[in-house]
């Protein structure tokens, strides 16, 4: 009788447990309103008050948890954009996770004693599973959705990454806020620049390590960068064809309001 007893309550516990997590998945804030207040409060000028964010992770945390009980079916439902919105935020709102965790540091490459050791930690839970932030970006962003334009949302935590964006990533407005990312990182010229005189194109080395990305869909570099670079910049590159390709340098050291407190 107890046995069987045990059983009853043990089978409704499961299904009020279940029932939790499809009306928490359901009622997913698409709007990402809770990393919303997370930017605004410790971000600013693209630069984190890594500090400040250490002493108060409630909401960051809590935003963090609304993702990890999304089930997977649930979100595999979503449309693309709404998924790759949250796919986005996730990386960047557990990035500044895993900087507080370890803070202070100069650089997120101060983490672990191995090369890429913070990108391999197993710290992001997602769909059920718990997975580290290069399996993230490389095995879920960049093959589900073959978008290049990601790679000017994803911030490591770097000077030299494309900015932090003030406000999440929400679906209804994705590709315009991508077109946006693109044109701010494209337009600042210590990392990406045109040299009409040369005839060379300085390049984050962002467009180096994921080149294919790009150049699957334009062809070159160049013809990619075109479309989002400075209007006087858009306008003197006028053939891609001919444009000489360099580097710039990567800064790796933390994204940080150095002078906020």
């Amino acid at each position: 009788m107890i046995t069987l007893r045990f059983r009853f309550i043990l089978s409704l516990s499961l299904v009020a447990l279940a029932g939790l997590v499809a009306r928490g998945a359901e009622a997913f804030d698409q709007t990402h309103a809770r990393f919303g207040r997370v930017l605004t409060s410790f971000v600013k000028n693209a630069n984190v008050d890594y500090a400040k964010l250490k002493a108060d992770p409630v909401e960051l945390d809590a935003y963090l948890q609304e993702i990890a009980v999304v089930p997977a079916a649930a979100f595999a439902r979503w449309p693309e954009v709404d998924r790759l919105a949250l796919l986005l935020n996730l990386y960047n709102a557990q990035t500044l996770r895993l900087i507080i965790n370890h803070y202070p540091l100069q650089s997120i490459r101060d983490i672990g004693t191995l090369p890429g050791a913070a990108w391999s930690e197993l710290i992001v839970r997602q769909g059920g599973q718990v997975i580290t932030l290069d399996h993230l970006e490389h095995k879920m962003i960049r093959v589900n959705y073959r978008e290049p334009r990601i790679h000017f949302a994803l911030v490591c935590a770097a000077v030299s990454c494309p900015p932090l964006r003030g406000e999440p990533y929400v679906g209804a407005r994705l590709n315009t806020q991508l077109d946006e990312q693109a044109r701010v990182f494209l337009g600042t010229p210590e990392k990406n620049r045109f040299d009409a005189k040369t005839g060379t194109l300085h390049l984050s080395p962002i467009f180096k390590w994921y080149g294919d990305d790009f150049t699957k869909q334009a062809g070159s570099l160049a013809a990619y960068v075109k479309t989002f670079l400075p209007e006087a910049q858009r306008n003197a590159l006028v053939d891609p064809g001919e444009v000489k390709v360099t580097f710039t340098d990567y800064d790796w050291a933390l994204n940080e309001q150095r002078l906020s407190r």
